[in-house]
């Protein structure tokens, strides 16, 4: 799981895992499992869940996890508490190469099943970039649009954009 602030690339960091292992990415997108027929919403889960084994090895990305599963002990009520308790299970239970990355930008609003020892193997934390880090980021985007030049102070920039995430640099 990787957990910080928004806009600090941590949905980058979960394309990039699937490219490092070289192995397909799979996005699930909690939310667009949701059907409005009885039963609809678990067979989805079902159906995605069986995609990502059929196609394993591979990475699975649930971005934004806890606004997934907010749901959980009220509101969306009694579908989004199924939906969860079936995917804590087959994270528990999957026998297949399944990595899961998960991002999540608040963690408090997880359900604190999810941070039991087990679920997740790490949990990674994001922050805002460093001076040198946001040097990096700058000079990566202005190389990228031929933007980059000697008129451009990159030391400066960087220092004067201390606060700033990776996606407003």
């Amino acid at each position: 799981m990787i957990l910080g602030m928004p806009g600090c690339c941590k949905s980058l960091a979960a394309k990039a895992t699937a490219t490092l292992f070289k192995v397909p990415l799979i996005r699930l997108d909690v939310g667009r499992l949701m059907g409005k027929y009885v039963g609809e919403s678990e067979g989805n889960i079902r159906r995605a869940l069986k995609l990502s084994e059929t196609v394993s090895p591979c990475v699975l990305w649930i971005d934004e996890i806890e606004k997934a599963f907010a749901g959980i002990g009220g509101g969306y009520g009694e579908v989004a508490t199924r939906l969860f308790g079936h995917f804590l299970t087959w994270m528990q239970e999957k026998e297949s190469t399944v990595f899961i990355v998960a991002t999540a930008n608040d963690i408090s609003k997880l359900p604190p099943e999810f941070l039991r020892k087990g679920r997740f193997d790490e949990l990674f934390f994001v922050d805002l970039p460093t001076e040198r880090e946001r040097r990096k980021i700058l000079e990566i985007h202005l190389r990228k649009r031929g933007k980059l030049n000697y008129k451009i102070n990159l030391d400066t920039l960087s220092r004067k954009t201390k606060g700033f995430n990776g996606a407003e640099l």
